[in-house]
């Protein structure tokens, strides 16, 4: 009983960071990558402060018609910068500083070895179309398809 109501919690915690097919661990993910030899999108967001950062998990992030093709070529991180939530604020924060994010919704494309090969302005590309081919041109730009 004890280890299904664990599982349960775990679940919902898992499913609100991030939102399915996204990780919220960045050592994690690059150390996937290099396993996985997949690239490393990087979202830091406001979730529950910047307007932009919602529209864009609204209309972009949440959707199976983005998060399926861009896994086919990148583990997806979200590192999130909630007000609501100042001890994930906190434990995102040494990430924010070592890419000197200056603004949200900030995206960062990794390459498998962790070397950076793209950033931008997520609200760039506010439907899913527009952030694929974004994508896409720019794993062709660092010769990774």
């Amino acid at each position: 009983m004890r280890t299904t109501i664990v599982a349960l919690l775990w679940g919902a915690v898992a499913a609100s960071a991030g939102g399915p097919g996204w990780m919220t661990d960045l050592d994690e993910a690059f150390a996937r990558a290099k396993k996985e030899n997949k690239a490393v999108l990087v979202e830091f967001t406001g979730s529950d402060w910047c307007p932009p950062c919602q529209m864009m998990q609204k209309n972009v992030f949440s959707k199976k018609e983005f998060t399926e093709p861009a896994s086919k070529d990148f583990l997806l991180v979200e590192l999130d910068f909630p007000k609501a939530d100042p001890d994930l604020k906190e434990r995102n924060m040494p990430h924010a500083k070592k890419y000197e994010i200056e603004g949200f919704p900030t995206v960062i494309l990794f390459d498998e070895n962790g070397n950076e090969f793209d950033r931008f302005i997520a609200s760039r590309f506010p439907s899913v179309d527009e952030f694929l081919a974004h994508l896409k041109d720019a794993l062709k730009k660092k010769g990774l398809k």
